[in-house]
């Protein structure tokens, strides 16, 4: 093989490699804000935790967060606005990616 090559393959490893990780991150996400939807709707224990993957399946719709974020407004019509999850969508992304991170 040549260094070109090499280089090639390296290249598409870490393509690929991003890649999972930014799913991963993103799933993450989702599981963390369905918690905390959970948490508002009264949920805990087991309950908030099958709420929680019923975020990370919304997410699966259709491309982008807004499938997301019409489940949960939807879910917590009175106690918190799309903005309010889309807000909480940006503020946990930097804590999945936080998590994803200390599991390496």
């Amino acid at each position: 093989m040549t260094s070109f090559d090499d280089r090639e393959n390296a290249f598409e490893t870490k393509f690929a490699h991003d890649a999972e990780m930014k799913f991963r991150a993103e799933v993450r996400c989702n599981k963390l804000v369905g918690l905390w939807a959970a948490d508002l709707l009264g949920k805990t224990g087991d309950e908030a935790m099958a709420y929680a993957l019923e975020v990370v399946e919304a997410d699966f719709e259709e491309a982008g967060h807004e499938d997301v974020v019409r489940k949960i407004a939807a879910d917590l019509a009175g106690k918190a606005t799309a903005e309010d999850v889309r807000a909480k969508l940006l503020e946990m992304l930097p804590v999945a990616k936080a998590q994803l991170m200390s599991e390496l």
